[in-house]
């Protein structure tokens, strides 16, 4: 299973031979049951996660105790709360197991060793961040400017197995809805196709 998190580093730029054995002895792979909660609201983060199997889901709790999904991890996916995990302040949302998952973890102690004794990984690190954050602001402008049907078919189109992970009233909450408006959106999109 590593070898997933270091190719993935080698897409980004090729490691030495070296770099990777380094990567490889740090690793830590972890494997979580379905509804287990890596971060609640109000703690410090203290691990990043890269998902290997699986689906982890980021939620935030209203005032009147609704969970509102607001992303989905799929494998070769990061999942941190960087303000938590960087600045170690208390986190405002949730994460935990969509589904049982199996997933790399890592800390800032292991990351500052590779750091200094392997500085060319601090670039393959900025890299993972513009990454990131591209994806963050891709699917946010997509968010901004589409109709939930529109989410709810990019999510078809993109990340259907999803849809057959997690609950439909995550899903629903992931595009903007109840759940009565998205067995609406799906009964549309089932009529337009026939």
């Amino acid at each position: 299973m590593e070898k997933k998190l270091l190719d993935y580093f080698h897409r980004l730029m090729p490691l030495s031979d070296e770099e990777r054995a380094a990567i490889a002895a740090t690793i830590n792979v972890q494997t979580y049951k379905k509804g287990t909660i890596l971060l609640k609201e109000g703690q410090i983060s203290n691990a990043a996660y890269f998902v290997l199997e699986g689906c982890v889901r980021q939620y935030y709790i209203t005032e009147n105790g609704d969970e509102v999904t607001s992303n989905f991890y799929l494998p070769e996916q990061w999942v941190t709360n960087i303000q938590s995990f960087r600045n170690q302040n208390p986190a405002n949302y949730y994460v935990s197991c969509a589904t049982n998952v199996a997933l790399v973890v890592g800390n800032r102690e292991k990351e500052e060793f590779l750091y200094k004794n392997f500085p060319r990984l601090e670039t393959v690190s900025r890299l993972v961040m513009e990454q990131v954050f591209a994806e963050q602001h891709e699917f946010l402008a997509n968010y901004l400017t589409s109709s939930p049907e529109q989410r709810y078919a990019r999510l078809i189109a993109h990340n259907s197995e999803l849809l057959q992970a997690v609950p439909q009233h995550q899903i629903a909450s992931y595009i903007g809805v109840k759940p009565e408006s998205l067995s609406r959106i799906r009964k549309r999109m089932a009529e337009k196709k026939s």
